[in-house]
């Protein structure tokens, strides 16, 4: 029986790990039935395929000190055109801190085999708490470091010894940060609205005696456009600054072409920069997507030919990365849809040898309401 194993964050701070499989029988926990949404009948399916059984082990899940602000894989992935090998380690976790904790950031162990009757805490430890709000974070395997972006900047934590330096401060929140392939290079987004490119290589007392600041326009109540200064310490480059209408939703890296990352702001752009290119704008924009003040994730599949985003108003889009052309959009949940999780490429053995990659577009979808799996091909 083909199984995966998926971990989920809740709202309220529980931290589960989740057993999918094609069976509908398993030999513990609770196994939840799923329903279809979409189409509503078979008859409107191209597919008949029987979505996934998901089992909760019989434990109860693991209740962390505040909201999970974040969760990310630790992999080490190649993106060459015949390879897209990757190799778990660790998961990333962090919470978004409380009024009586700030936000704490934890390293799953992902080593060892699933063991679903254990207790999840046996596999968790913290590396860092800071006394400030949590909002993202990101890992680089190139280094081994954690980058996390807070209501005051970003820090790096070294998962390994648990050693935290700040490399940017900034008085506008860090809402999305991704690093770069190097992991030398973290691009973030603020609450303001910019998207700044952080250096986070050379000596950081040099780098904190110098101050940048930052020019950035937004518009006061729709009508007029006028110019406010931030400021913003670290070895931030304002050529690469790139300013959106509204707080900045997600950031996506995309890894195939290492100078594109895709942009969401909350007033519903999504936009495809080119890190060369930032001073002529925009590469791409999708049209038809409902933001206006929530932080809403970005999903892109592994082969990195679609975006796909919930939306406000509850639907579900999926657009073409290259031409920007909205190829699904459809209401299926009555709560936002708000966290993605594409399913990872599988690798088949081709006649002559050859690994082939099958890229069905296969996702997870998280709202308040529950779990959705999607198959679309």
């Amino acid at each position: 029986m083909e199984t995966e194993v998926l971990l989920a964050g809740s709202m309220d701070g529980s931290l589960s790990l989740l057993k999918v499989g094609s069976e509908r029988h398993f030999d513990y926990g609770i196994t939840h039935i799923p329903d279809r949404v979409w189409p509503s009948t078979k008859g409107d399916a191209e597919s008949d395929e029987t979505p996934p059984y998901v089992s909760r082990p019989a434990a109860a899940p693991l209740h962390m000190p505040s909201r999970i602000s974040s969760i990310r894989l630790c992999e080490k992935q190649s993106f060459s055109t015949n390879n897209y090998d990757s190799k778990f380690q660790c998961s990333l976790i962090t919470t978004l801190g409380s009024e009586t904790y700030g936000g704490f950031v934890y390293i799953l162990n992902l080593l060892e085999p699933v063991d679903f009757t254990s207790r999840l805490d046996r596999r968790l430890h913290a590396v860092a708490t800071f006394n400030h709000t949590i909002w993202t974070a990101d890992y680089s395997f190139n280094t081994a470091q954690a980058a996390i972006g807070t209501d005051i900047g970003v820090a790096l934590v070294n998962v390994e010894r648990g050693a935290t330096k700040w490399v940017c401060r900034s008085k506008s929140d860090v809402l999305a940060l991704q690093f770069d392939q190097t992991g030398n290079i973290v691009l973030c987004g603020l609450r303001n609205g910019a998207i700044v490119t952080v250096d986070v290589r050379e000596n950081q007392e040099r780098m904190f005696s110098r101050l940048t600041k930052l020019k950035i326009p937004y518009s006061s109540s729709g009508r007029s456009s006028q110019k406010r200064w931030f400021e913003i310490k670290g070895l931030i480059s304002p050529s690469h600054t790139i300013h959106m209408p509204s707080s900045i939703s997600s950031l996506v890296s995309l890894q195939s072409y290492d100078q594109y990352f895709l942009a969401s702001s909350m007033d519903g752009s999504m936009k495809l920069y080119d890190h060369r290119l930032t001073k002529r704008g925009a590469v791409q924009s999708y049209g038809g997507h409902v933001n206006s003040h929530t932080r809403i994730q970005l999903g892109v599949d592994q082969s990195e030919r679609f975006v796909m985003s919930g939306g406000e108003d509850c639907y579900l889009r999926l657009w073409s990365i290259k031409s920007g052309k909205m190829l699904f959009g459809e209401k299926f949940s009555d709560s936002m849809l708000t966290n993605i999780c594409w399913r990872r490429a599988q690798s088949t053995l081709g006649k002559e040898g050859e690994i082939r990659q099958n890229h069905n577009c296969r996702a997870w979808l998280a709202s308040e309401e529950g779990l959705f799996h999607m198959h679309w091909s």
